[in-house]
C-alpha cells in the first residue's frame, strides 16, 4: 500500500510526463480542479453511478490535492501532517452532529455549551 508521500511523487511523475501546468503559480487552479471533481463525485452519487464511478472522482480530487501539496509544501512529509491532524482531532471532544442519535441531541448539546 502506497504511502501518500509515494503519491505525491507519482503525481509528480504524471505532471512532468503529461506536461500539465508545474509551477507554485498553478496552486490555486489545482486546488479549484479539486473542487470541480469534488462536485463530479457529488453529481455522480447523486446520479447513483457506479461506486466505481464515485471513486474514481474522489481519486481525481486526491490527485489535485496531492500535486497541490507537492508544489506549496514540498518540505512536507504529508503522511506525518496527515498523522498529526488524526491526533489533534481525535483528542477534540465531540461536537457538530456526527456523534448524537438525533439532531435534537445536537440542539439540546449546544443550547448547553
Amino acid at each position: 500500500m502506497p504511502t501518500l508521500e509515494e503519491c505525491k511523487k507519482k503525481v509528480g511523475r504524471l505532471v512532468q510526463a503529461k506536461k500539465f501546468y508545474n509551477e507554485r503559480k498553478h496552486i490555486p487552479m489545482k486546488i479549484l480542479f479539486a473542487f470541480i471533481e469534488l462536485g463530479e463525485a457529488g453529481n455522480a452519487w447523486k446520479k447513483r453511478m457506479p461506486e466505481e464511478s464515485v471513486a474514481e472522482e474522489l481519486i481525481d480530487v486526491i490527485f489535485y490535492v496531492l500535486d497541490a501539496w507537492r508544489l506549496a509544501c514540498p518540505n512536507l512529509n504529508p503522511d506525518e501532517v496527515f498523522d498529526s491532524k488524526w491526533r489533534k482531532n481525535m483528542s477534540r471532544p465531540m461536537m457538530y452532529g456526527e456523534g448524537y442519535r438525533s439532531l435534537d441531541d445536537e440542539k439540546d448539546h449546544i443550547k448547553s455549551n
